[in-house]
This record gives structure tokens, C-alpha cells and sequence, in this order.
């Protein structure tokens, strides 16, 4: 049974006083205890709409106006704010991916952190100041005591993005959800952020889902991969098959686009054009304007998600043509 399960979700937001625009038209996914999840696509392709959707984040006046969300066999948008909070936060947690926006800057991380357990837990100050501690060292953070003291522009921008990571941490949840959680670090400290990612998550048997546009960094980490494209997921299976043969162009783009798969003294590729608005997006398949195999059926009719693609014309195992 799935932990988490996502069902033709739709998010949408009014565009005038009689028309909406979908920023999410038919997501669906599921995730088990203990499975990590990779979800990828340009920016503009819906991916943080999702998490936010599941964790009942959607801002007036956008609304999710069809579909569900199950977790542990509950449909969270059929609850209340109350009981949402002791999901949100205790069950599932969510690192995001700037660590000063996350952060107050005005309080120090032990008063935010024992805020945090104090918010979902009957806890005194001095077991919420130890626990604190404690996950201030799993996560490999240095002299944590001290550290409790600190604000955060005191600590460099991995140690906080640690700190994130802690807090999310502090009520052992099931589910992390991290939205690009390594964007704003230097690539050594990024490598440093998802290897303890990923020993936390086999260490605890947390589930993950993985926000991202690097999909070097979900080969990685992640058993199974998404890929999103103008609020649609359009191919959807195990990591290591999507990565060794893509069979939506869109993820093929997307692999070829990686700095690896060009030959030294070449231009990197870019697949051309850029990601529709969703107030424009194009008749039939979201993708046929930027896709090199689209036909005249592909301008007419939106092709379903059918066996983890979503293509009138995917592509053999070699992805250099459309079966």
C-alpha cells in the first residue's frame, strides 16, 4: 500500500472574474514507505506547485479544484487546518531551497528549533533543547551545542542548509519533501547536502520525493523519476531506465542537455524554445512546438499517460527516433 497517494490532481488560479488558468492538470503519483522519488522539469513545469498541493500550501486565490490526496490512507484536502497540522510539519516535512528564506534571521536556531517540537509535541524546553542537539549532530553540524545560540547569518550556507535539514528532521517524519535543496550551494557543499540526504533517508527509511532540474543528482539518489512538463507528468518510472533510455523527446532533451553528454569543445545542447505560461499554453500536446518528431495529430490531441509515457510518438531504446 502506498503511503502517499496522488490522484488527477488539478490546481488552478482565476485568470479575470469567470476563467480559470490549471498550474497542475492531472498529476498523479504514488510513493511507499521508504522510496525515493525524483521529480524534474524546467522551472515553470509545476514541480513546486506539487509539493506545495500536498502540503495544503496553495495561496489564495489559487485552490486545488479536482483530484485527492491520500496520505496513510487519509485525503488530506478533505481535512481541516487543525488536523493538517499534525501532518504538515510532524509526518511530513519539506526542506526548501534557500535556507535565509527558511530561517528567521531575527531568532537564533535553537529558539526556532525548539519552537518547531514545541508546535507538534507536549515537550518542555530543556528535552526540546537536547533533541534539538541531537539532530543538530546527525546531521553532522560541529560543536552543535553552541550552535543552538547562534543566528543564521552567523553559519555558512551549508551549515544552514544543514540546519534545514535538522529542523525537518526533528519530529522523524515519513515523508521529506526537498524542494531543490542544494540550489543555493557551491557544488562541493551540494555533492556534501544530498549524500547525507540519502544516508538519512536508508538510515530511517524515510520516504523522499526530490524536487530538482538536475537529473545528475537524481540518478543518484532517487529509485524512481518524474518528469514534469507545463503542469503534466509526461513520463514517469525507474530512475536508471529513464535515465539510460528516455522515451518522452522531452527527457531525451533534458539527458542531452547535460554538460557529460557533450563532446569537449562543443556547444551544450538546449532544446529549443522555452516552457509555454500556463495562460498560453498551445492546443494539443503541451510539448509539439519545442518537439522534432511532433506531427499534425500532436497540434489536435493531448496524448494520456499511458504505461509511464505520455507521447504519441516515443522514442525505441537507442531514444535517437520515435518508435
Amino acid at each position: 500500500m502506498a503511503l502517499l497517494e496522488v490522484t488527477d490532481l488539478h490546481v488552478a488560479f482565476p485568470r479575470g472574474k469567470h476563467h480559470e488558468v490549471e498550474a497542475l492538470r492531472g498529476v498523479s503519483l504514488s510513493l511507499k514507505k521508504g522510496e525515493r522519488l525524483g521529480i524534474v522539469g524546467e522551472s515553470g513545469a509545476g514541480k513546486s506547485m506539487l509539493a506545495f498541493a500536498i502540503l495544503n500550501l496553495i495561496a489564495e486565490p489559487g485552490r486545488v479544484s479536482q483530484g485527492a490526496i491520500r496520505f496513510d490512507g487519509q485525503n488530506l484536502l478533505e481535512m481541516s487546518e487543525h488536523d493538517i497540522r499534525g501532518i504538515r510539519g510532524n509526518r511530513i516535512s519539506m526542506i526548501f531551497q534557500d535556507p535565509m528564506v527558511t530561517l528567521n534571521p531575527v531568532l537564533t536556531i535553537g529558539t526556532q528549533m525548539v519552537e518547531t517540537l514545541k508546535a507538534h509535541r507536549k515537550i518542555s524546553t530543556h528535552e526540546a533543547r537536547r533533541l534539538s542537539i541531537e539532530k543538530l549532530k546527525l546531521v553532522a553540524i560541529p560543536s552543535a551545542e553552541s550552535r543552538l545560540d547562534a543566528y543564521p547569518h552567523e553559519l555558512s550556507g551549508g551549515l544552514r542548509q544543514r540546519v534545514v535539514i535538522a529542523i525537518a528532521l526533528l519530529t522523524d517524519p515519513e515523508i521529506i519533501i526537498a524542494d531543490e535543496p542544494t540550489t543555493a550551494l557551491d557544488v562541493t557543499i551540494q555533492a556534501e547536502i544530498m549524500a547525507l540526504i540519502l544516508q538519512l533517508c536508508r538510515d530511517r527509511d524515510m520516504a523522499l520525493i526530490l524536487i530538482t532540474h538536475d537529473l545528475g543528482v537524481v540518478a543518484e539518489v532517487t529509485e524512481r523519476l518524474m518528469i514534469m512538463y507545463a503542469g503534466l507528468c509526461v513520463e514517469e518510472g525507474p530512475t536508471q531506465r529513464i535515465i539510460n533510455a528516455p522515451t518522452h523527446p522531452y527527457s531525451n532533451g533534458l539527458l542531452k542537455a547535460l554538460p557529460q553528454n557533450s563532446e569537449r569543445g562543443q556547444d551544450l545542447y538546449q532544446i529549443p524554445g522555452s516552457m509555454p505560461p500556463i495562460t498560453a499554453l498551445p492546443s494539443g500536446c503541451a510539448y509539439h512546438p519545442r518537439c522534432e518528431f511532433a506531427t499534425e495529430r500532436c497540434h489536435v490531441s493531448a496524448p494520456d499517460l499511458v504505461n509511464g509515457i505520455a507521447c504519441f510518438h516515443p522514442l525505441k531504446a537507442d531514444a535517437k527516433a520515435p518508435a
